[in-house]
């Protein structure tokens, strides 16, 4: 491992996006969106997933100048195309949307199809938030998981982010539906660590902790077992049904050209219906009641979704941020 400040990976990131094609500005949002992702922990959304971005804009999957279309409106839901444009600028764009509209009608969806990969779903759900509105996101995903009682990957592990503004921070949960995100995978493996539980099959069907052992198989288990396994489904159908854009079979089978995915953001302005003082008591209560519960470990804590994410930022920011150093390498050739 190295350690690197928040502005050294920053300003590596923008220089290798403006050496592809980005605007400044367009490059400065992309290379922050990495970077910020990378500072909060979720190195396999962030620094380690940056190179195979590169990769997807290079092979003309991503196109960098493309911007999101409207395509059509229908109340407080509208439909756009990504045209192929870079996933995390589309989905950000695209959150944006929901929040206007939902400033305006209390709630508000976006729609998005023919986008690339977001990366961090949860960025989305922070960015709601932090501007003080819950929201609901998802995205459907290449076939990737295998249905419950299946040993072909015919679903995706389709991420499903859900965000409330708090008084200590936002509330945001950010999860793919099967147990371990491939992402999740393969920082256990650089790391050379075994997975907490068992996360997947091995190729002659055995359970396993091992990482690559289930990244070879192609096997993960869906979260929640057969309840995972039928909410990445529906999310897969509905993302595809109101976007029109393409569901889970119909993205290619291949992690370095996977897209044109579909996805949906919601937006819900909950200071429309409660005073600012009143949303918070009732988010602090559930908090609280939540962690007050006794541990299940001596010196164990209880956390609420987000509040280790708080942890690992500001940990990153004051002791600098531990990146693979194959990867760094990687990233500085570019």
């Amino acid at each position: 491992m190295v350690t690197v400040t928040y502005q050294e990976l920053y300003r590596t990131f923008l220089d290798v996006l403006k050496r592809r094609g980005f605007s400044d500005e367009r490059a400065e949002v992309c290379a922050r969106l990495f970077t910020e992702t990378t500072l909060d922990g979720v190195f396999s959304h962030g620094v380690n997933r940056f190179p195979r971005f590169i990769r997807t804009i290079d092979a003309g999957l991503v196109d960098v100048h493309a911007e999101p279309e409207l395509v059509g409106r229908f109340g407080v839901l509208e439909r756009w195309d990504g045209r192929r444009g870079p996933g995390n600028l589309n989905a950000r764009a695209a959150m944006n949307r929901a929040i206007e509209i939902a400033r305006e009608h209390t709630i508000g969806c976006v729609a998005l199809a023919n986008t690339n990969h977001w990366m961090r779903g949860g960025t989305y759900g922070y960015q709601a938030a932090e501007a003080g509105l819950a929201a609901i996101c998802w995205t459907n995903t290449m076939p990737n998981l295998p249905p419950w009682g299946g040993r072909e990957p015919r679903l995706g592990n389709n991420p499903l982010v859900v965000a409330v503004p708090g008084p200590e921070g936002p509330v945001v949960l950010d999860m793919a539906l099967s147990q371990f995100s491939y992402g999740a995978l393969e920082s256990h493996r650089l790391r050379g660590e075994q997975l907490p539980v068992a996360g997947g099959y091995t190729e002659d069907g055995e359970l396993t902790t091992d990482p690559a052992a289930i990244e070879q198989s192609g096997r993960p288990i869906p979260a929640g077992f057969w309840k995972g396994s039928g909410l990445s489904l529906l999310l897969d159908l509905l993302a595809a049904l109101l976007s029109g854009g393409k569901a889970t079979h119909e993205i290619p089978d291949d992690p370095e050209r996977e897209s044109g995915v579909s996805q949906v953001f919601v937006a819900f302005d909950l200071a429309k219906l409660y005073p600012p003082e009143e949303m918070a008591r009732i988010v602090e209560d559930v908090l609280r009641f939540t962690r007050e519960g006794a541990p299940a470990t001596k010196g164990g804590r209880v956390y609420y979704p987000g509040e280790r994410t708080k942890e690992r930022r500001e940990r990153n920011s004051k002791e600098g941020i531990p990146v693979d150093e194959a990867i760094w390498e990687s990233i500085r050739r570019l």
